[in-house]
């Protein structure tokens, strides 16, 4: 299947992306994760995106178009993927139909309230990445990782100030693909209100798939 999955930050994507993308075999694909790659692979577009990151810019939404039909151009995508994270405007969305044709978009339901008290409780290993929760999912001993044993700690988008800011470019840039795609009949609402396995359910269910 050929999916975006859409929300604010704090609505689980990133999370769900992974548990769906390992159940169905097919990647889940960031546009971060693209990025990094293509600076790794150093390729003529990827040595752009490094240039343009050094200086602390944004990458222009043609560029970064031109990233993700690279990657989903390579053998592991042709079958199937969760963009994650992509598009987030509507320029990007109008140039992703000029060459790929996708099977549903999950838009992830959450009010502001859930979203801010989610992200102002989540702390991240510094050394492995782990993703954990001081109320609903702490590590066993506090500010040390279950995993690796790294220092854990909260980023500044994590912060309150950082987090009201995220919401609102949300809501400006992004949050106008829901009517997009609900115009498209492509639109797939999904509560991720509730924990990441009740979620994952219901994924499952707009799908057409069972657990």
């Amino acid at each position: 299947m050929k999916l975006i999955f859409l929300g604010p930050p704090g609505a689980g994507k990133g999370t769900l992306a992974g548990l769906v993308a390992k159940e169905l075999g097919i990647p889940q694909i960031s546009t971060g994760d693209i990025f990094r790659d293509a600076i790794k692979r150093e390729t003529e577009l990827g040595m752009q995106v490094k240039a343009i990151v050094g200086r602390g810019d944004l990458v222009p939404d043609e560029l970064t178009v031109s990233l993700v039909r690279e990657r989903l151009a390579r053998p592991d995508a042709v079958k199937g993927f969760i963009l994650d994270g992509f598009p987030r405007t509507i320029p990007q969305a109008e140039a992703l139909e000029g060459f790929q044709k996708l099977d549903a978009v999950v838009n992830f339901v959450i009010s502001d309230d859930i979203v801010v008290l989610r992200l102002t409780g989540r702390e991240v290993c510094r050394a492995c990445g782990a993703i954990y929760h001081v109320r609903n999912m702490p590590s066993k001993v506090k500010g040390v990782c279950d995993r690796c044993g790294g220092q854990t700690y909260t980023r500044d988008d994590d912060k309150l100030a950082s987090i009201t800011n995220r919401l609102e470019v949300y809501k400006k840039q992004t949050e106008p693909l829901i009517d997009f795609y609900r115009e498209r009949g492509l639109l797939r609402d999904v509560d991720s209100s509730t924990t990441p396995e009740d979620t994952l359910e219901g994924v499952r269910a707009v799908l057409g798939r069972k657990g």
